[in-house]
């Protein structure tokens, strides 16, 4: 078997964005049933300041950067497959981003580091607060994912998640990349977004348990201002497991992960399975794609 390139992705409405280490693509099904496929080329700020891609600080870029080319892939997608007139603009997209990551630190900082005030009245230590805090956090984050993985338009995009997934393992063991041999792969990936963001939560928790208890303020402020050191901490993590998914203990490390890919994944149709292949197509060189490919 050659060595593969590593590729990642991500499902967005009515498709899948692929990322390889020159280009990224957005391919989503349009409503006459066509699939149009947008290919950019994919930098990194790391590449200018090389400084970036040493360990834990890469981590931290990955996860700005993935952030915005989501972005971008979702208002593509969202224009393409006839939800909305016009893409979003770059002003609109930073407005986007902004409000998403307040919403985060709202929903999974400042409510549970604020709901811990009721058991320190009633003389809990510090470092139980800080783990019941981590909980809590962990808490509505699974709730917040059971919820929408409740809604309809929402169990398609795991529908495309699912085939992005089995599309990238049939790559990754140098099958053809065709419907048939798509098909019968896991839903399930150990490289997976999902996987990150369980290892960030439960990184989180230990990291936080030894900061003390000091005022609401000063509590809110540290959690965000370490979070690029969970982050890339995390980063590591699964990029150690994505290389050694075979030992034992890792495969018990990503188990929650992979368990909660079971709210964000579903089993895709043959068309969904086309439009993650022609995504992941379109990013690799043209000799990895002939012969079948």
């Amino acid at each position: 078997m050659t060595k593969k390139l590593s590729v990642g992705g991500q499902a967005v409405i009515e498709g899948v964005m692929m990322r390889g280490p020159g280009k990224i693509a957005v391919a989503v099904r349009q409503p006459d049933g066509k699939i149009a496929v947008d290919v950019n080329p994919a930098s990194s700020i790391s590449d200018r300041y090389p400084i970036l891609k040493k360990p834990f600080l890469r981590g931290v870029v990955s996860l700005v950067e993935s952030l915005v080319y989501g972005m971008k892939a979702l208002s593509y997608s969202a224009q393409a497959s006839g939800d909305e007139q016009e893409q979003m603009d770059s002003r609109e997209m930073g407005l986007t981003i902004l409000a998403s990551v307040c919403l985060a630190v709202g929903l999974f900082v400042i409510v549970p580091t604020s709901a811990m005030k009721l058991l320190q009245n009633r003389g809990v230590g510090s470092v139980m607060l800080n783990l019941l805090e981590g909980v809590l956090r962990l808490g509505i984050f699974l709730l917040y994912i059971w919820g929408i993985s409740r809604q309809k338009d929402i169990q398609r995009v795991f529908q495309y998640h699912g085939a992005e997934h089995k599309t990238i393992y049939t790559y990754e063991h140098d099958l053809p990349l065709v419907v048939e041999n798509v098909r019968p792969f896991s839903t399930l990936h150990p490289r997976c977004g999902t996987n990150f963001l369980m290892i960030v939560m439960l990184i989180s928790i230990f990291i936080f348990a030894f900061l003390g208890w000091p005022n609401l303020i000063e509590r809110i402020l540290s959690r965000i201002l370490l979070m690029p050191v969970v982050a890339g901490i995390s980063y590591e993590l699964i990029r150690y497991a994505g290389r050694h998914i075979d030992h034992p203990w890792v495969r018990r490390m990503i188990l929650p992960g992979l368990l909660l890919q079971k709210l964000t994944t579903r089993e895709p149709d043959d068309d969904q399975i086309e439009v993650a292949i022609a995504s992941l197509k379109a990013v690799l060189p043209p000799e990895e794609t002939a012969d079948g490919q």
